[in-house]
């Protein structure tokens, strides 16, 4: 896998991963109190199976985790994400 950048697209309430210059993966969330809920992930058609969704959550977990917030996963990829790398568990809103 290569190196892919993650934005937090505040004004658009997005997560972005960024593959050949362009928006190749992306999350939509909600933030309020401290706590993000990630709503929805989806990846370019023509970008699928290099694993950027995987790297997405990775990423956007690190950015949630640095800013002291919590993370409620409504999006069925992130919760899976989550359970299967207990290292981003502590992370789960109450």
């Amino acid at each position: 896998m290569g190196d892919y950048l993650v934005r937090d697209n505040a004004a658009e309430q997005r997560f972005e991963l960024i593959a050949d210059g362009e928006v190749g993966a992306l999350a939509t969330y909600r933030a309020r109190d401290g706590v993000v809920r990630i709503l929805h992930t989806e990846t370019a058609r023509e970008m699928r199976g290099r694993g950027l969704a995987g790297e997405l959550a990775r990423q956007a977990l690190d950015q949630i985790r640095e800013r002291g917030e919590r993370v409620i996963p409504s999006c069925p990829f992130f919760a899976k994400y989550i359970g299967e790398h207990p290292e981003h568990q502590d992370l789960l809103a109450p």
